[in-house]
């Protein structure tokens, strides 16, 4: 008989070797903390760049404050220039106001901020030189008031035609772009090319929002536009004097080919008021009695009998240009209601004055005869002679105005050919490159280098400021020799030394390392409050300045 198998005495508990598993919880803990560790500086890598990427944010955010800034620090100073008496505010080059602005101030000067205005000096053929300053957007042909004055077309495509890189089918297709109808001129291009473009659009015919827009217009490239100046800082950088090298593409002559953005403009504006903001003495009025009474309590008895004469009987040694295109301010274009306008002005003067013989005098003339003649230019007054009735007696009258600089400052300071606050489009003579001028009607071939030859600057593409100040109207090509009497009265409605809208590029940046930020703008300071008409961000274009050019050391 077998024996029972007694379960408690023969079973053996089983030992497992656990020596091998040792330390694998010490193995795990590890490679958690790793992990850990390495999610902990993956975070804290991510957020170190996340605070550099917010700090890069907000360094480009106040440099293109600053640059903005100077924006409405300089439309400001527009509004009110704090000049010495007798002097005029200087716009062209002025470091002591527009250099290193600083705006933010810090215990470091590193992390100071500030901004600049910037310009190139239009006269250094080396377009190397930084100005500090504004451009006066009068020394510009004004596209959207070309088409206002009374010439035809050819005329109207010769305005253009000294551009660089122009051709008479582009003059004529950028004209077509902004003439008010659908026909296209002899060079020209209407709706019909733009259709057949992929996509199609339409001819504006209208006045362009900028000069951007004619990109649009047949045939018009970047390269025509801005030619060289890739960075539009309007100085000549070393990839812009590389030839193929490098772009953009050039010709590595050493001169910097600015495009026509350096010669046109959508916004340019004079105010037609006096310094101190009232009426000049609108001479072309309708009542002659209200110009005499107007004239005589300034200027005196002579210099308003002259100017009423010369209305009521015209010049006997002026004679009238051969075609002016002169529209004066006081014709409606329809000789019949010029002539009845003209009666209605005669009979309310004689009602005004009661005189029942119908005979209104003012300084022995007899004013109610009304006006014969209108005064086209101002310079018409310049050593004029009158044959007129004086107190019922013949007499020549000989005009008070003389040219001399201060005879020609009070008559274009005080004196205006028609009653407008503003006048759009006359290009700056002081300022305006050759190309802008000889595109004039009845500009002579040889005067725009003379102008430009005569422009006092020294030798850092600034102006010589005690001659600038005498050149204050344009009766200095007068006195100065380089035209004559005839030629002024002709050029006198597309030119002036005046213009309140200006074109700005401000820079805002920290004295240390950062990002620098650019900014464009147009003011147009010809009436008050000074406006802001356009604006436009550079930042993509990069700095376009050293920090030396920016601030230079004399720099406040």
């Amino acid at each position: 008989m077998p024996r029972p198998i007694c379960a408690r005495a023969c079973w053996t508990p089983r030992r497992v070797d656990r020596r091998g598993r040792r330390g694998s919880a010490l193995l795990v803990v590890l490679v958690t903390v790793t992990l850990l560790a390495l999610a902990a500086y993956s975070f804290s890598e991510l957020m170190v760049s996340e605070s550099r990427a917010t700090r890069q944010f907000l360094q480009d955010a106040q440099a293109r404050e600053l640059a903005n800034s100077a924006i409405e620090y300089v439309a400001a100073w527009l509004e009110n220039p704090e000049v010495e008496e007798g002097t005029s505010p200087n716009y062209y080059h002025n470091p002591a106001l527009l250099a290193g602005v600083t705006v933010v101030t810090a215990d470091s000067p590193q992390a100071e901020g500030w901004f600049s205005v910037v310009a190139p000096a239009e006269n250094d053929p080396a377009s190397r030189t930084v100005r500090f300053g504004l451009m006066n957007e009068s020394a510009r042909i004004n596209l959207n008031t070309l088409l206002n004055y009374d010439l035809d077309e050819v005329e109207q495509r010769e305005f253009l035609m000294y551009l660089p890189g122009m051709t008479e089918a582009l003059a004529d297709a950028i004209l077509d772009w902004i003439d008010e109808d659908e026909t296209p001129r002899e060079f020209g291009a209407e709706s019909d090319v733009y259709q057949g473009l992929v996509p199609p659009y339409f001819s504006k015919n209208g006045p362009l929002d900028s000069i951007d827009e004619l990109l649009l217009v047949s045939d018009v490239t970047p390269e025509l536009l801005y030619g060289e100046d890739a960075n539009r800082n309007g100085l000549l950088d070393p990839n812009e004097d590389d030839g193929d090298l490098s772009l953009p593409l050039d010709n590595a002559d050493g001169v910097l080919n600015l495009g026509w953005s350096a010669f046109l403009t959508t916004d340019s504006r004079e105010s037609n008021l006096r310094a101190d903001g009232s009426s000049k003495i609108n001479v072309n009025q309708s009542l002659l009695t209200d110009l005499y009474d107007q004239i005589e309590p300034e200027f005196g008895e002579d210099v308003a009998r002259f100017i009423t004469a010369y209305r009521l009987y015209g010049a006997t040694n002026v004679e009238p240009l051969e075609d002016t295109g002169v529209s004066s301010a006081n014709t409606t274009g329809n000789s019949s209601t010029d002539t009845a306008l003209k009666n209605l002005a005669t009979n309310l003067a004689k009602a005004l004055t009661g005189n029942a013989q119908g005979t209104v005098t003012r300084g022995g003339l007899d004013c109610s005869q009304g006006a014969t003649t209108n005064i086209d230019s101002l310079f018409e007054l310049i050593g004029a002679e009158v044959e007129a009735e004086v107190d019922g007696q013949p007499q020549t009258l000989v005009s008070p105005f003389t040219a001399d600089h201060a005879s020609l400052t009070l008559l274009f300071d005080n004196f205006t050919t028609n009653a407008a606050t503003s006048i759009d489009g006359r290009i700056n003579v002081n300022e305006a490159r050759a190309e802008v001028l000889a595109g004039l009607p009845g500009m002579p071939t040889d005067l725009p280098a003379a102008i430009v030859a005569a422009r006092p600057i020294n030798p850092d593409g600034t102006p010589v400021e005690d001659v600038i100040t005498q050149r204050n109207n344009t009766g200095w090509l007068l006195l100065e020799g380089l035209a004559d009497l005839t030629t002024m009265r002709r050029l006198d409605r597309y030119l002036t030394t005046g213009g309140q809208v200006y074109r700005m590029q401000a820079v805002g940046r920290f004295t240390g390392r950062g990002p620098t930020a650019r900014v464009e703008a147009v003011i147009d300071a010809s009436q008050a409050p000074a406006r802001i008409v356009f604006r436009r961000d550079l930042g993509d274009l990069g700095p376009g300045y050293s920090l030396n050019q920016l601030r230079p050391a004399a720099a406040p």
